[in-house]
């Protein structure tokens, strides 16, 4: 299914200091340059927003910072995507962050999905667990799982890719069924809300937590559908073509700008970063 990390490196070849770059190639490094130069900034202002309090505060934007710090990670290691093109000792240092593509982003949707899903449907278990400290637990827990998917992607990229795309296959199914099931939940206690003022601004809460979810898991199909297709193409084919995966790159890219603006535009700070 999901072979993206070979569009997220390079492919490793040993004169890979001299070769020349072919229009795939170049397609690559455009796109992983726009996700340094645009992503690392946009991600490190929203990192500041919220530590400095800008926003809603560290405790309710918890999930959002690790997510924030898991894109930076990206967006640093497009750069090295960048120069693997012409230094190829940078190779194992990328293949190690490619864990922060393949399980770091939709790890941390998910659990901004489970909140929203808690918030509405579960109030009482929400507020229970709502204290900072259960946010870093859930947090601690998400990197170390992160970690080892970056050293089993290291090990598994080159050598095992069969087993690298069934890992890929059962983590996007995993983190798809759970979101697709908040956002089926949400959408049913909407549907259950009553009249009253009290309940309408109960129901506004629940729209907001529905239009999370449900941008969440579209971006997520949106990212990993096309890396699927080519997965699918190159198992029939049996042979990679890199033209196949240029695709999933632009979407999973492009999808990768959805959360900053939507937290910019959710704090107020859209339109003077935009004039900034």
């Amino acid at each position: 299914m999901n072979y993206s990390t070979m569009n997220v490196m390079p492919e490793v070849t040993p004169n890979s200091t001299t070769k020349t770059l072919g229009p795939v190639e170049i397609v690559n490094v455009c796109v992983h340059s726009l996700s340094f130069l645009v992503g690392l900034p946009s991600h490190c202002y929203i990192i500041l927003l919220i530590v400095t309090g800008a926003g809603c505060g560290v405790a309710s934007e918890f999930f959002i910072l690790n997510l924030s710090i898991c894109e930076a990670g990206f967006s640093v290691d497009s750069l090295n995507f960048v120069l693997a093109e012409w230094f190829s000792f940078i190779v194992e240092f990328q293949m190690l962050l490619v864990g922060l593509v393949t399980t770091g982003r939709p790890l941390f949707q998910c659990l901004i999905c489970v909140e929203c899903y808690l918030a509405v449907v579960h109030p009482v278990t929400f507020l229970k667990y709502k204290p900072l400290r259960y946010r870093v637990i859930c947090c601690a827990v998400a990197w170390i799982l992160i970690l080892g998917a970056c050293l089993f992607c290291m090990y598994t990229i080159v050598q095992y890719n069969i087993v690298h795309i069934w890992f890929l296959s059962v983590q996007f199914i995993l983190f798809f069924f759970i979101q697709l099931f908040c956002l089926v939940a949400v959408l049913r206690a909407l549907k259950q809300s009553g009249p009253g003022k009290r309940e309408k601004e109960h129901n506004h809460m629940k729209r907001r937590a529905f239009r999370v979810i449900l941008i969440t898991t579209v971006s997520m199909v949106i990212t990993y559908a096309p890396y699927s297709i080519a997965a699918f193409l190159t198992i029939v084919m049996g042979k990679l073509i890199a033209a196949h995966w240029v695709p999933g790159l632009i979407c999973y890219v492009l999808c990768g700008f959805i959360q900053p603006v939507l937290y910019l535009h959710r704090n107020g700070k859209l339109s003077r970063t935009c004039l900034l």
